[in-house]
């Protein structure tokens, strides 16, 4: 995929959704993965067009599972120079709590949590109002899949969430870009991708919803986009509704 494809499809997500806003900074939740860079790029490549002028900053939380060593640190911190992007890496010791302290058998939820907690806090310190995740189309569908399969219920998380406690807006751009899209994107245009540390990774509920997916789609091509437009026509109660 080329850069102009991935800035096209972005657009028609913050535009579908009205996720951006004149005069919004926006704090990038940058893991070193495929799928926050791609988006950093992406909206800093927007923002130099975009009609309503916004910034874009990026923070990485480190979970300290070993996962960002200096190299890796290096290769992010020239990444974002070369987009001329301020760049935080927050260390925490999230992994040694998940994993050590609390011993958890499904660890991904309280991680999950204490991330967003530390990435919230850092948000609100650099002055942002609102935070851009990188969940791609394949993660909504995955979503979807888990919340039936373990929870009984029609879910997928919305375009945008507001966290009325401090008053930030979460927003996904990537939305409506596959995975796939995102690796040959990355691919292309030789963007530094770090590999997960987590101690799980690939091990999780998520990863046998990944799975899941892709025998659907193989079993019944054009299943994944299906299930897409389910979702983002069934009128769930926390979407916006003239999406």
């Amino acid at each position: 995929m080329r850069l102009q494809k991935l800035l096209s499809l972005v657009r028609q997500a913050v535009e579908r959704y009205e996720m951006i806003d004149a005069g919004d900074r926006i704090a990038v939740g940058v893991s070193g993965g495929k799928d926050s860079m791609a988006l950093l790029l992406a909206l800093k490549e927007l923002s130099k067009f975009y009609p309503k002028p916004f910034e874009v900053c990026a923070i990485c939380v480190d979970l300290g599972y070993g996962k960002i060593d200096k190299i890796e640190k290096a290769a992010l911190r020239r990444f974002c120079g070369e987009l001329d992007t301020v760049l935080t890496i927050l260390p925490t010791q999230i992994g040694r709590i998940v994993m050590e302290e609390r011993r958890e058998k499904n660890p991904c939820a309280l991680c999950a949590k204490l991330r967003k907690g530390a990435l919230v806090r850092e948000a609100l310190h650099r002055g942002c109002n609102k935070i851009a995740y990188a969940h791609h189309k394949d993660d909504f569908v995955e979503t979807m899949l888990l919340s039936l399969i373990f929870e009984g219920r029609f879910y997928a998380f919305p375009p945008v969430t507001r966290f009325e406690d401090t008053q930030l807006t979460v927003l996904r751009p990537l939305m409506l870009v596959e995975e796939a899209q995102i690796k040959g994107f990355c691919g292309s245009y030789g963007i530094p991708v770090m590999k997960s540390g987590c101690p799980v990774d690939g091990a999780t509920n998520r990863a046998y919803a990944k799975e899941l997916l892709a025998q659907i789609q193989r079993a019944h091509p054009g299943a994944k986009e299906r299930m897409f437009h389910a979702i983002t026509e069934g009128k769930l109660s926390d979407w916006p509704q003239n999406g």
